[in-house]
Parts: structure tokens; C-alpha cells; sequence
């Protein structure tokens, strides 16, 4: 009676961790045409791609894409069980932990570009040219380097030559042997956040006191300017929150294993899923210029389909 009770409690635990992955598969797609949507239509007129906040957001929307492409195989692997070698395992990881604070810090850059916008209107010419973006991409994808080079190289520190060739089911937990270098991963993380928020209270400090001082128009792109740092702030927090699921599924998982399963999977689409796609949709929609432009291609696309 008892086996029949564990294999009934087996088998519906199988089946709710299956239609979770079909869920979450839908959301993957849906979230991927619409990145897909707003890259086309970046790629469409040449202001866009000439102007610094749109590469900047053109750098946001691919490095989702990305991360929502490759955590997405990932889920797939963990949940078919499906064992690879440690080596490709850590190429895979490299690309997740990169690309997971690279849009966080891109964030910051359109903050601070937003700042030198309203804040010194005269150097924002200079400062925020075509050239200078690309630099500003270079340094992105440098600072956003860090976190993998130092888990990495705890990582190598740690590992025997052996282990590399060993097949293990594929998470970003197979970097962390001991407990320390948990911590040293979550702290690194934070302090990376905490410098994130100073920036983008002082900018949004900066801006208040230009638009409490501006008139007319000036008044109004500056309010606009308040409410775009304000989207990166709340942008921000949701990665932050991310970065705390791991303490709150640790918790639950000592309490109640499917409660684990539950919070899991609620946290991967509101606080993974979600802000990948979402955020920058907003992001597009607010701007006047994009969301004309989004406009106009697809009634041209659906105008081209009904001619066909």
C-alpha cells in the first residue's frame, strides 16, 4: 500500500514537472518572437542604429535573447536528465553567468546616458557618439566579465583535471564545490547591485534637480527622462530579487520538496522569464520613435500578407 502511495505521489510529481516545462517552453517562444520583433525593427531605420540609447537597447534585447535561449536548454537537459561532460557543461555556464549581469550593467549605461542627456545637453554630442558606445560595449561585457572570471577561477582552483572529463547532470551550482565560494559568488553579486543602485539613485537625484528648474518642453523631456530612470530602477530590482531566489528555494526546500518544485518554477518565470522580454517591451512601447516604428512595420507585414 505504501509503494502504491510513493509510486501514485512519484508519478504526479512527474507530471506536474512536465506540464510546468511545456508551460514554461510556450512562454520561452512567446518571449523570444517578441525579442526577435523589436531586434528586426531595430535593424529596420538607421537611427536607431546610430543613436547610443537604441544600441544600448539593442545590446539589452540580444543579450536576453540569448540568456533566455541558453537557460532554456539548460532546463531541458536538467529536466531529461540527460548527463554532458563537466567541460561543456562550463562553456555553457561562462555564457549564462556573463550574460546575466550583462543586462543589468547596460541598464546602468542608458541611466547614465540619460543623465549626460538632460544633465550636460552640451557634451552628450561628444560623450555619447556611435564611437563611444561601442567602448561603452567593450566595457560592458568586461565589467560584466568579473563575476564569471572570479567563480571560474575558484572553480579551477578547486577541480581535479579528472573531474572536467566526468559526465554530470548541467547546472550553475556544478561551479561550487564548498560553501565558502557560495558566499563569495552571492557577495560579489551584491556589492555589484549596491554600486548599480548608487548610480541610479544619483542620476535620478541629478535629473529631479534639472526638472524642478527646467520649463515648457525641457520640463517635460526631463520628467520623461525621471520616469525612463525610474523603469531602470525597478529593471534593476528584478535582477536583484534573482540574485535572492537561491537563500528562499534553500529555505522552502528544507521545509517541503514540492513546495521547492512550486517556488522554483514560480520564481524561473516571474523573476527570469518575465523581465527578460517584458522590460524592454516597455522600454519600446515608451519610446515615441520605437514604438512608431513597431507600428509601422508590422501593419507593412500584415498589409504584405493580405496582398499575398
Amino acid at each position: 500500500m505504501a509503494e502504491n502511495n510513493s509510486l501514485v505521489g512519484i508519478k504526479s510529481l512527474q507530471r506536474k514537472t512536465n506540464n510546468q516545462v511545456i508551460i514554461v517552453q510556450i512562454l520561452v517562444m512567446i518571449f523570444l518572437c517578441i525579442n526577435v520583433w523589436l531586434i528586426v525593427t531595430f535593424f529596420k531605420k538607421e537611427c536607431f542604429y546610430t543613436t547610443t540609447r537604441y544600441i544600448l537597447f539593442a545590446v539589452t534585447l540580444l543579450s536576453d535573447s540569448f540568456l533566455l535561449f541558453m537557460s532554456d536548454i539548460l532546463l531541458i537537459l536538467t529536466h531529461s536528465h540527460f548527463a554532458i561532460q563537466v567541460w561543456l557543461c562550463i562553456i555553457i555556464n561562462i555564457f549564462i553567468i556573463l550574460y546575466s549581469v550583462v543586462t543589468p550593467v547596460t541598464l546602468i549605461a542608458m541611466t547614465l546616458e540619460r543623465y549626460v542627456a538632460i544633465c550636460m545637453p552640451l557634451r552628450h554630442g561628444e560623450l555619447c557618439s556611435t564611437r563611444s558606445t561601442m567602448h561603452c560595449i567593450l566595457i560592458i561585457h568586461g565589467l560584466s566579465s568579473v563575476p564569471c572570471i572570479v567563480i571560474l577561477s575558484t572553480f579551477f582552483a578547486s577541480a581535479s583535471l579528472s573531474f572536467y572529463k566526468q559526465y554530470q547532470i548541467c547546472s550553475v551550482e556544478i561551479c561550487i564545490f564548498y560553501m565558502w565560494q557560495h558566499h563569495l559568488r552571492s557577495a560579489l553579486y551584491q556589492f555589484q547591485f549596491l554600486i548599480m543602485c548608487i548610480i541610479v539613485i544619483f542620476c535620478y537625484v541629478k535629473i529631479m534637480k534639472v526638472a524642478k528648474a527646467a520649463s515648457g518642453e525641457d520640463k517635460k523631456s526631463t520628467k520623461k527622462g525621471l520616469r525612463t530612470v525610474l523603469l531602470h530602477g525597478f529593471q534593476l530590482l528584478l535582477c536583484l530579487i534573482q540574485l535572492w531566489t537561491p537563500f528562499m528555494e534553500a529555505a522552502v526546500l528544507q521545509v517541503n520538496f514540492d513546495l521547492f518544485i512550486d517556488v522554483r518554477y514560480i520564481n524561473y518565470i516571474m523573476f527570469y522569464l518575465a523581465p527578460r522580454c517584458l522590460s524592454p517591451l516597455i522600454y519600446g512601447l515608451r519610446d515615441e520613435v520605437f514604438f512608431h516604428a513597431l507600428k509601422h512595420y508590422a501593419s507593412f507585414g500584415l498589409y504584405k500578407r493580405n496582398i499575398i
